[in-house]
């Protein structure tokens, strides 16, 4: 029995995590990064206190866009303020915010059943 599922080649998997950065599809990347399915692309937010609106734009230009946005919040989970909760929910997308290493195992998880998800994650 195959437990994983076949994810497609052009998709974004998360490989590894840690040490200051990520290794998503081959790359190494050392800051942190925006994950779609289809794309990785930098994030210029070094801590999850600079989180914003305006710092997850990039996510709400995308096609198709998320349906869900998980913040990889570094070493330890954090909770995002109620209205900024609210304001990306006006975008059509629920945000949930869990340790970095939780992201990056949820993102691909979700990814690979084909979910529209996204990840904002700030490296351990």
């Amino acid at each position: 029995m195959d437990l994983l599922p076949r994810i497609p080649a052009d998709r974004q998997v998360i490989n590894a995590y840690g040490d200051g950065g990520f290794r998503i599809s081959g790359t190494h990347w050392t800051q942190p990064v925006l994950v779609f399915p289809s794309k990785t692309v930098a994030w210029p937010v070094a801590a999850f206190s600079e989180l914003t609106l305006e710092s997850l734009e990039p996510v709400f230009g995308t096609e198709p866009v998320a349906e869900l946005l998980l913040i990889g919040c570094g070493p330890a989970m954090a909770f995002v303020p109620k209205d900024l909760r609210a304001a990306v929910r006006a975008h059509g997308i629920v945000i949930e915010a869990l340790d970095t290493g939780a992201a990056c195992r949820t993102y691909n998880l979700l990814m690979g059943e084909g979910r529209r998800v996204a990840a904002a994650l700030i490296p351990v």
